[in-house]
């Protein structure tokens, strides 16, 4: 994708309303006091990173279109989004994300040739991670996943995707079914989808391993953070997580076995809950001085840290300016840190 040149740049983002006369703290902040914008640093370019197996040179910061197009709240930032440089656009099934896919489509009528789309489906039931999987339900998530898939096609309105995930699983046999991988494949031969992925925020590294054993999955979408790996279930940090940094030769291993690794969560257990305070430091041992002494929110530097130590991109559910401003600073410039 061509770089967008400073002035087309800034009159984008004055034309989404991000400010266009300054980048200050790593966010593009609109000048109201007079000063002169000449001072103000050009903005920087979305990067690039090959998605594992796909070939595809994906932008580093993955529009997450779930919750932000549920309602349809962040329509709006789409195509801003895209002009941006952000290519990838990764949504969900109507049974967890309402009408999300449904909401997406008008946007993919303009724009589906140029971006990797991605959407998933949660299948198995409520099987826990260490459950075992009867042979009858490898066959009915099987069936599941492919009813899913056309479900989603036809609120995409589209005829093929290029990747869908399983979501949201846990278990590693399911990761593992034969059953599961050959609805997949049968799928792929009828040219409605390219890759096979999974997505995790529980059980996500023996996920992971399976994942690469049986050589069957393009993509990982899982849930991990400068301390390691987050546990949605609990809302923390997983309990005996190495941090992130010890966790290398796990995520080198994947991408050497052609799995694309997107992250997310890597800042959630910092904005804490309903019933727990929230902890902006909690990483904050793990950075370099450099990091440090960058002018960027502790979100942004979870996720430039999570880039710069082995992920490809990151999924970010964007319904703000605010947000979409945040999120794209800090992937674009994550290797700046660390050099």
């Amino acid at each position: 994708m061509a770089r967008q040149t400073r002035r087309h740049f800034l009159q984008l983002m004055a034309w989404i309303g991000l400010g266009s006369q300054a980048w200050r703290s790593g966010v593009a902040h609109a000048m109201h006091h007079g000063a002169a914008a000449a001072a103000a640093p050009a903005p920087p370019a979305m990067t690039y990173r090959t998605l594992g197996g796909t070939g595809f040179k994906a932008s580093r910061l993955v529009f997450g279109c779930g919750s932000a197009l549920s309602r349809g709240q962040a329509i709006g930032l789409l195509e801003p989004a895209f002009q941006a440089g952000i290519n990838v656009f990764d949504v969900g099934y109507r049974g967890y994300y309402k009408d999300a896919e449904k909401n997406l489509a008008p946007f993919l009528k303009k724009r589906r040739q140029d971006i990797f789309l991605i959407s998933k489906a949660k299948v198995g039931g409520d099987l826990k991670p260490s459950d075992t999987l009867t042979v009858a339900q490898a066959r009915e998530a099987a069936q599941a996943w492919s009813a899913y898939l056309d479900n989603s096609l036809s609120e995409l309105q589209v005829d093929h995707v290029d990747a869908y995930y399983l979501m949201g699983v846990n278990n590693a046999a399911l990761v593992g079914s034969e059953e599961v991988y050959a609805a997949f494949a049968a799928a792929r031969r009828a040219g409605k989808v390219s890759y096979f992925g999974i997505s995790t925020h529980e059980n996500a590294e023996k996920l992971l391993e399976v994942a690469i054993e049986t050589g069957w999955y393009t993509l990982a979408q899982i849930a991990i953070t400068p301390a390691g790996w987050y546990d949605r279930p609990s809302r923390r940090m997983l309990a005996g997580t190495p941090p992130m940094r010890d966790l290398q030769p796990t995520l080198a291993r994947a991408q050497a076995a052609g799995i694309g690794l997107i992250g997310m969560k890597a800042g959630r257990y910092l904005a804490g809950g309903r019933l727990t305070r929230s902890k902006p430091r909690a990483y904050d041992h793990l950075y370099n001085g450099k990091m440090m002494a960058a002018n960027l929110t502790a979100f942004q530097r979870s996720y430039a840290y999570v880039l710069a130590h082995g992920l490809d991109a990151v999924n970010a559910d964007m319904q703000s300016t605010e947000h979409f401003r945040e999120n794209f600073f800090a992937a674009a410039t994550s290797d700046t840190y660390f050099a």
